[in-house]
């Protein structure tokens, strides 16, 4: 299958419409992009796969997640790879992560949003934004409860960088995204 947005837009908005959902898709596609150029690998399948990666989550949260996206995955045709990322991005699914996308895609899902959070408190959201500005608000517990810090730090591990890098490498993927989406009259915020 030739994995292209475009396709992967028409199965997106057959099953998300949520505004929260959609811009948390569309950081985790920007900052899986922004993986795929690290590790010299297809932006846009790598895109597409952080696009994707919650399909079923409007319809069936919580304890059907990862239940039901996989075979929609597989009905619209895509790889065993890219599903296998997919389902690997939740913990309770216990589905190996061999490949650097299902390790990236584990590693930012709640890394992007994290990082959203973050930008959301300064005044120049994510311009001119520091590994210092996350790290400090990583350190507090009360700022965005529902992350989980270790969670994080393990998909930076699990990739075998810093975790310093592997949010530099998403704050820059994020500006990016936020650039392209500006562009067409949408933001992430």
């Amino acid at each position: 299958m030739d994995i292209k947005r475009k396709d992967a837009l028409e199965l997106f908005n057959k099953w998300i419409d949520s505004d929260s959902l959609i811009k948390h898709c569309l950081a985790v596609e920007g900052a899986m992009r922004g993986c795929a150029e690290h590790f010299g690998e297809d932006p846009e399948e790598w895109g597409v796969c952080g696009l994707l990666h919650d399909i079923d989550f409007q319809k069936y949260p919580q304890e059907e997640h990862l239940e039901h996206g996989p075979k929609i995955l597989e009905e619209a045709g895509y790889p065993e790879y890219f599903i296998d990322a997919v389902k690997g991005h939740g913990d309770f699914t216990n589905t190996p992560r061999d490949t650097n996308m299902a390790k990236s895609l584990y590693a930012v899902d709640q890394l992007a949003s994290f990082i959203i959070a973050v930008a959301l408190v300064r005044p120049t959201k994510l311009e001119g934004m520091k590994y210092k500005s996350v790290k400090k608000k990583v350190k507090d517990k009360a700022f965005a409860k529902a992350v989980d810090r270790d969670e994080m730090q393990r998909g930076a591990e699990e990739l075998g960088i810093e975790f310093s890098e592997l949010v530099m490498i998403v704050v820059k993927a994020l500006q990016k995204r936020e650039e392209e989406l500006n562009a067409q009259g949408q933001s992430l915020f």
